[in-house]
């Protein structure tokens, strides 16, 4: 695996998606941004042997903790949002939000086909937006089909998930580092990906979100966790934070939560489906995202985002995971519409969530002041609060962000 592997595969469509849905493409006549971008980086990908080593997160908890719990709440509250920002470029307004609200991590969103350059430029202005002890962390979604992102000069094409789960074993370990290798020159440190959702063969054209998009890599768990597996495994070596989607699961209902509520009535509690996930976190993933559906059979009462059975009492307790903890968009997704914005970070943190993505940097502020001020009027939130900060830090640590010791 010295040298990365470009895997293309014939007919792949170039269809332009944000987040689940359909949105514009970025052409290099689109690129100029509104904020001005320095220290772009080459658009080269070095070899394996000069990909940057993540920090060891063993002696991370307690330094991790430490850092946390001597941060201003307001600083903590940043760590904990994650705003979406144009793989165009930055304009003023979200600029000065970012650095307003102190955000901790961005999500580049919208499919470019402008190359590693010019995005290595929009991360480098997003860099320069954050603190120099604390980072910001950049995210993507690079699944790959009709979901990546980056594209262009310097990006390999992607294939879909469905097609990605027919290389022979081991070879989408070798393609997925190389994949990550390039995220690593372009200056993202965390993808989005992989989907670890089972989408039954009966259901792979119905499924709004996942199946007819082919953004599952099988129909049944054993074949999902393994292609998830591999995949998980090459963008660790590439040095890649990956999270796994969407938690408890969304290859069943017809809906895209993008779009509207999505009720799903198949999803039962420790579902068999769930191997998929276990394999991604054994695999070494550092983060999950969870589902703003509504699970029927699990918490009737509440989106996947919003339910603490589902985040605290399965992912947390009963699957053992104890990495961060990310939330489906609540800034623009129509599942989380009927919901006020100020309500949203508030209700995930609560539910045991770490990371809220926003993909309405408009409503940013809103959003930031509802979780502060519920941390000031509620001790036991707080405590969440510093508790969902220090495993954002341990994954920034991980990926040679911050230096917890």
């Amino acid at each position: 695996m010295g040298s990365f592997k470009k895997v293309a595969f014939a007919g792949l469509a170039g269809l332009a998606l944000t987040a689940c849905a359909p949105g514009p493409v970025v052409t290099p006549e689109e690129t100029e941004s509104p904020v001005a971008t320095t220290n772009v980086r080459p658009a080269t990908s070095e070899p394996a042997s000069a990909t940057p080593e993540p920090q060891s997160m063993e002696p991370g908890p307690a330094a991790c903790s430490a850092l946390a719990a001597g941060l201003s709440l307001p600083a903590q509250v940043g760590q904990l949002y994650m705003v979406g920002v144009s793989t165009a470029g930055i304009d003023e307004a979200t600029a000065a939000a970012i650095t307003e609200a102190q955000v901790g991590s961005v999500v580049l969103l919208g499919n470019s086909t402008t190359g590693l350059a010019a995005i290595a430029a929009v991360t480098d202005t997003v860099a320069g937006l954050g603190a120099e002890e604390l980072p910001i962390m950049v995210a993507v979604d690079q699944e790959g089909g009709s979901v990546q992102r980056l594209q262009g000069e310097g990006f390999s094409d992607i294939p879909t998930a469905v097609e990605q789960a027919t290389l022979p074993e081991g070879e989408l370990t070798d393609a997925a580092h190389g994949w990550g290798l390039e995220l690593v020159d372009a200056g993202v440190h965390f993808n989005l990906a992989p989907v670890a959702d089972v989408v039954p063969a009966t259901k792979q054209d119905s499924n709004a979100p996942i199946g007819a998009l082919q953004r599952n890599y099988g129909n049944d768990a054993a074949a999902t966790a393994r292609a998830v597996a591999e995949f998980v495994s090459g963008m660790d070596l590439a040095g890649i934070a990956t999270s796994l989607k969407h938690f408890p699961g969304l290859g069943q209902v017809t809906v895209n939560t993008d779009f509207g509520v999505a009720r799903d009535t198949d999803v039962v509690p420790g579902d068999s489906d769930w191997t998929a996930f276990t394999a991604g976190i054994d695999a070494g993933a550092r983060s999950v995202m969870v589902s703003s559906a509504v699970f029927e059979l699990i918490d009737p009462a509440n989106e996947g985002v919003f339910s603490r059975t589902i985040i605290t009492s399965y992912l947390r307790e009963q699957l053992e995971f104890d990495g961060v903890v990310i939330a489906d968009d609540l800034g623009a997704a129509g599942a989380v519409a009927d919901t006020p914005p100020a309500d949203r970070g508030v209700r995930f943190i609560a539910a045991g969530g770490d990371i809220v993505i926003n993909a309405d940097p408009s409503i940013l502020q809103e959003m930031v002041a509802a979780t502060t001020a519920k941390a000031e009027a509620d001790a036991a939130f707080a405590d969440q609060v510093t508790a969902s900060a220090t495993r954002v830090l341990e994954l920034k640590s991980w990926l040679g962000l911050v230096d917890c010791a």
